[in-house]
């Protein structure tokens, strides 16, 4: 009787398992398991890379966790179609065909974003840092996939594609947190020695100029008309603008008195 019993569970297995909606309905539960497996492998794939990329930039770290998540997740996709019998050689084609006529319609925009990918990675400039760049210059405000967000010095908000920041020359006045300011003075029929002794002592004593490295003068041209010299002392980068008016204000009276201020 047992024998008989388990003969005939068999058979029936076997015959259940011939019938077509006993397979679709085991084709779907395994679909089912499948997209559940997905879904904790994104979490667990997209908490790893963030995990890993922990001392990247956010920005890149955001689009990157992205990236391993939508690829886990169309792995699994893949999987589940696979395991309802659809052929995903065709599915795949068919994608492949679609990602190429958007990326040709978005050329523009997906070398923006590209250009983003590597101002975040190589950072040439941070948030705060002020920048020439792309016929623009204001300080960064924010560094997206995209495009640039720079405020000028008259607070105009200026949004700048990526594509122009990277493929262009690009200048960082904030970088090394001092800067020289440049000054051509010109002296006419002074004497250059007394003139050189008149304006160093007029930058050294200034609060925001710094002590190192030295501030210096020497002669940039002479001619017929007179001498002109070149005063170059150093400050923050943050003081500049402010630097550069007060010393040519120095400059000018001390000039005009013929002593110092």
């Amino acid at each position: 009787m047992d024998n008989f019993s388990v003969e005939t569970a068999s058979q029936l297995w076997n015959y259940l398992v011939n019938q077509t909606y006993f397979k679709i309905l085991q084709n779907l539960l395994w679909a089912a398991g499948i997209l559940l497996l997905t879904r904790l492998a994104v979490g667990w794939i997209g908490g790893l890379t963030r995990k890993t990329l922990s001392r990247t930039e956010p920005t890149l770290r955001k689009f990157l966790v992205q990236v391993a998540e939508i690829f886990t997740l169309v792995v699994g996709i893949v999987a589940v179609l696979n395991k309802l019998g659809i052929q995903t050689t065709s599915v795949v084609a068919v994608l492949g065909a679609a990602g190429l006529a958007v990326g040709l319609a978005l050329q523009n925009t997906l070398s923006h974003f590209a250009a983003g990918v590597m101002l975040i990675s190589t950072r040439p400039f941070e948030v705060g840092d002020f920048i020439e760049g792309a016929g623009v210059a204001g300080v960064v405000d924010a560094i997206g996939t995209f495009s640039t967000t720079l405020i000028t010095r008259d607070n105009v908000v200026i949004t700048v594609p990526n594509g122009q920041l990277f493929s262009g020359n690009l200048k960082n006045t904030s970088a090394l947190g001092k800067r020289r300011v440049d000054l051509e003075i010109d002296i006419g029929d002074r004497p250059i020695e007394p003139t050189i002794t008149l304006l160093l002592s007029l930058v050294q004593p200034h609060p925001l100029i710094l002590d190192e490295p030295k501030p210096t003068c020497h002669v940039s041209s002479i001619s017929a008309t007179g001498t002109v010299l070149y005063l170059r002392p150093w400050c923050s980068t943050e003081a500049y603008d402010h630097v550069r008016s007060e010393v040519q204000q120095l400059v000018k009276e001390a000039l005009r008195t013929d002593s110092p201020v």
